[in-house]
């Protein structure tokens, strides 16, 4: 075995690298050592960050194929990265409480286990190796939703987590079997491409490409396979709920866009056109209705992340380098603006207990900071300009719409109708806080210094990346420049 292959794996190496220093730091330091343990893992990895962003990719694949570092893939691990250092930044208060503090070690180790499997999701262009970042994400999150040992609630959504988790892994793993049946006995992205492309369309690929979305659409909460979000981001802790609805999801959608694109492409308008077309719809539409009845900010927020999931999978369905590119512009945008709500939300929870909307009321008389903050998240959240997300949907449905399809057209048309429902549910959380004439329900108190910080970065990001292209220029080139690699872009 050639062990310099492993120097093309620049980004996972960095993440392993901060995960055994903080391992041996929490290991044998003393108790006064641990107390810089938040502070030296948010810089080692701020500093890590910095060094994916900056590192030119090795542009290669390596072990025999399976893996491969291009730009596009560099891209989304560093903007993965900017998700999880906003995270680091919002929970300290939290890990440095005293029912966590002694186990702050292990929040930040699972947390960059299941990055590096992510890490591993995103470069897979082998189906083993895709399974195995898959359960390296998935197993540790369990352990984190149940981070609380003393909330019963805590618990239920860990139990309720895992048994999901584990019924889809079976569920992609017999659609895997049958891709493995038409493949010729291969795992291969390239070669499952080819084998499909060759034969002719049968009722037992339809089933495995259905097996394959369920497998896939749970970690992307799509309709039907969101049942477990709600339950789940109310009874985890709130950093670690904030970590569910962005980084997990950023991760999934490019694997889903790259397996199916590259492997399953040849059958694009034979078969997953059509079970995507119902999927996403379904995904807005459920997660836009049911969002509207929720008072728990927790539960609101996580039928709202079901929803944005749809709209980041419309970027799938451009099925070209336009869509790939702006699916990560939209998952960067939906990370600084959905992880600022949640550091509003959490914050509130950590100084008051409270989580119902109606506590909300009259908010900005008493701290009108968080209520700017939450006001900003929530407009770019609904895509109102001039904020990101205004542009990140304008992009993802530019590329939906750049096929001349008519089919994609509708698609676009019912995705609008349900942005003017979206608008009406975020606007009620701005109503509550500026409009209700109720007196406060949630006294004055100073927010602590790091949550600070990482709020004023989402804040940064809805506001200046609204009316500068530079994320989605950095996503474009990066995509444009992995053609030579990432093959499958025919078009």
């Amino acid at each position: 075995m050639d062990y310099s292959q492993f120097g093309s794996m620049i980004p996972e190496l960095i993440v392993l690298g901060i995960f055994m220093l903080v391992f041996l730091f929490d290991t044998f330091s003393n108790e006064k050592g641990k107390r810089i343990l938040t502070p030296l893992t948010t810089i080692l990895f701020a500093l890590g960050t910095i060094a994916i962003w900056i590192i030119p990719a090795s542009c290669e694949e390596v072990f025999g194929g399976m893996y491969i570092n291009d730009n596009a893939t560099n891209a989304i691990k560093a903007i993965l990265n900017v998700g999880v250092f906003i995270v680091f930044l919002q929970s300290s208060k939290w890990v440095n409480s005293d029912e966590v503090a002694i186990r702050k070690g292990e929040f930040y180790e699972l947390i960059l286990v299941t990055l590096f499997g992510m890490y591993l999701m995103v470069s897979a262009r082998h189906f083993l190796l895709f399974i195995i970042g898959l359960e390296s994400a998935s197993l540790p999150l369990a352990a984190l939703v149940a981070f609380n040992k003393r909330h019963y609630e805590s618990h239920e959504a860990a139990i309720k987590y895992i048994m999901t988790a584990v019924f889809s892994s079976a569920i992609l793993l017999v659609g895997l079997s049958f891709v493995y049946a038409f493949s010729g006995g291969s795992l291969y992205f390239s070669d499952i491409a080819l084998y499909i492309g060759q034969g002719e369309m049968s009722g037992l690929l339809l089933i495995a490409l259905a097996f394959v979305i369920a497998g896939i659409g749970f970690k992307l909460s799509l309709v039907p396979f969101h049942l477990w979000t709600a339950d789940v981001y109310e009874g985890a802790p709130t950093a670690i709920t904030s970590y569910l609805s962005v980084i997990s999801k950023g991760s999934a959608a490019f694997a889903f866009f790259v397996i199916f694109v590259q492997c399953f492409g040849a059958v694009y308008s034979d078969a997953w056109e059509w079970m995507m077309y119902a999927v996403i719809i379904a995904t807005i539409t459920v997660g836009n209705l049911f969002a509207i009845r929720q008072k728990n900010m927790k539960r609101f927020m996580a039928f709202s992340s079901v929803s944005q999931a749809g709209y980041i999978m419309l970027g799938a369905m451009a099925v070209n380098g336009l869509g790939l590119a702006s699916m990560m512009f939209y998952i960067f945008v939906y990370v600084v603006s959905n992880l600022g709500a949640f550091a509003v939300i959490n914050t509130i929870e950590e100084h008051t207990g409270k989580l119902s909307m109606d506590d909300y009321n009259g908010l900005h008389k008493s701290n009108p900071w968080l209520s700017f903050a939450m006001t900003l998240a929530m407009f770019s959240l609904a895509g109102i300009p001039p904020f990101a997300g205004f542009f990140s949907k304008i992009l993802i449905f530019t590329s939906v719409t750049s096929s001349n399809s008519w089919a994609l057209y509708m698609l676009v048309l019912i995705a609008l109708i349900n942005t003017i429902i979206s608008l009406y549910y975020y606007l009620l959380v701005v109503k509550a806080m500026w409009i209700s004439p109720e007196e406060p329900k949630i006294g004055t108190f100073e927010t602590e210094r790091c949550q600070k910080v990482g709020l004023w970065l989402c804040v940064a990001g809805i506001v200046f990346f609204g009316l500068v292209p530079y994320i989605y220029q950095y996503c474009y080139d990066a995509v444009q420049s992995s053609l030579g690699f990432l093959t499958f872009f025919n078009l």
